[in-house]
């Protein structure tokens, strides 16, 4: 455990909070769309805004780095100990598209508190979990008196992630050696309730693809030609058909090769988490839990990798009937990944099963996505056993684990970097991210202060 006094980093945290949610507040009001043009100067406004208060922070250096797209910010702030670890905290500055007709109580680029919550686009997602660090770091220096961090302390905050990070890989790859650490915090996620503390330890990856068939030149008759000539859209269906057994496993030759397996404790460990599902399936929508025989609907999303149609079309979609055999059809897939899956090897061994199920006679074409690799931290691991202490003190309860079913550009940091990605969010369900009133609990955005105040201690304490 790290020396940080406790009551020492509450106090400092209680005493600066009404200027802290001061200044989130301001940030948020910078609508940075990334995904909408006329929103790029807000983008880079955003970036600009938050340079410069790292630097008022203590930041030494906080930078603006250029993208093909929309910029990132990066800071460091080394240690006075030259045998401290180095830490890099990955977070996003840019915010998805919001407006007050979408279904918002109040306009999303104007927060407002109200029963302590603070309500606008960013609160949670990701701008709050982002800024929490600059307090944090602050209550750390008054709590222990140093006068830099217990780590080399590094920040990459993106600003094209709700874009999908198109240049982000490319921005690691080129700054790597700017980049490099012993740790990575992504605190862009959450925790499982408003009661119950947790801890991520992996994400899935992804792949994606689109497989397009052919058959005749043009739309021709069925009664003429069926039965005679193949249907695109009939190989279509027998595909997708073909893509899971009756037990729910993905049926392509290789999918699971190298799958790291749930252990027991792991195992154990979901199982201790407040799930119910029927709760969980009114909020999927849906009547049925369904998957993977043999697994639980949270090892499924978490820890199990999936093959889903995401789209599937071909022939006459128009009312009543038009009796064609159709010139094509189409299906998008996309596979989540989990530790020890490689998206090279995944988009080799679909391309190998497609083409084995495709009838003579029908040509294809398959295209496939940028990928997202998996990611995943031992539950032993030191820097994961400092996150879960630092929010044990914190929160002052035990700490459960969680893994997310999504992806992130966390696995590029850890492909690039060589590097352990561990998770700290204090984000909750009911926050709506992406959606109207999207807001972030105020009690819990301090804790996520008071965690970050104790967690570089406890890191530099673990990774030595």
């Amino acid at each position: 455990m790290s020396d940080t006094p406790d009551s020492a980093v509450r106090t400092y945290i209680d005493t600066h909070r009404a200027a802290f949610l001061e200044d989130l507040s301001a940030w948020l009001r910078i609508p940075s769309v990334s995904a909408q043009p006329e929103h790029d100067g807000d983008v880079r406004s955003s970036a600009e805004w938050l340079s410069a208060k790292l630097r008022e922070t203590g930041f030494p250096v906080a930078e603006i780095w250029e993208t093909p797209g929309a910029p990132a910010v990066f800071a460091e702030w080394p240690s006075d100990d030259p045998d401290a670890p180095t830490v890099l905290v990955y977070g996003h500055h840019d915010v998805q598209p919001a407006a007050r007709e979408d279904g918002w109580h109040t306009d999303p680029f104007e927060p407002v508190i109200r029963d302590g919550r603070m309500y606008g686009r960013g609160a949670a997602d990701d701008k709050g979990q982002v800024f929490f660090h600059t307090l944090g770091v602050r209550a750390h220096l008054a709590a222990t008196g140093r006068s830099t961090p217990a780590v080399h302390l590094k920040l990459l905050i993106e600003g094209e992630e709700e874009s999908g990070s198109p240049n982000f890989r490319a921005l690691a790859e080129q700054h790597a050696a700017r980049l490099a650490a012993d740790a990575v915090i992504v605190s862009d996620t959450g925790m499982w309730d408003e009661t119950t503390p947790t801890v991520c330890t992996g994400m899935r990856g992804l792949a994606e693809c689109e497989i397009q068939l052919y058959g005749p030149g043009q739309d021709i008759h069925s009664g003429s030609f069926g039965g005679a000539v193949p249907n695109p859209a009939t190989a279509v269906a027998r595909l997708v058909a073909a893509l899971h057994d009756a037990d729910g496993r993905v049926t392509v030759p290789g999918f699971y090769d190298g799958v790291t397996e749930l252990t027991d404790t792991e195992r154990a460990l979901f199982a201790e988490l407040p799930f119910d599902e029927a709760t969980w399936l009114r909020t999927a929508k849906s009547q049925a839990a369904s998957g993977e025989a043999g697994y639980s609907t949270l090892e499924r999303i978490w820890a199990r990798p999936t093959a889903e149609v995401n789209g599937i079309g071909g022939g006459y979609q128009g009312a009543g009937s038009k009796t064609i055999i159709p010139s094509s059809a189409l299906v998008k897939l996309s596979f989540r990944l989990v530790a020890g899956q490689h998206p090279d090897h995944i988009e080799q061994c679909v391309r190998t099963w497609a083409e084995a199920q495709i009838p003579p006679g029908v040509r294809h074409r398959i295209t496939f996505s940028p990928a997202t690799r998996p990611c995943l931290t031992p539950l032993d691991h030191p820097a994961l056993q400092a996150v879960t202490r630092a929010m044990g003190r914190a929160f002052g309860k035990k700490i459960l684990f969680t893994r997310e079913g999504g992806s992130g550009p966390a696995a590029d940091l850890q492909d690039v970097l060589g590097a352990p990605v561990l998770f700290l969010g204090i984000s909750v369900p009911s926050d709506g991210w992406h959606a109207p009133d999207e807001k972030v609990e105020l009690d819990l955005l301090l804790k996520g202060v008071e965690t970050a105040a104790h967690l570089w201690g406890e890191l530099a304490a673990a990774l030595r």
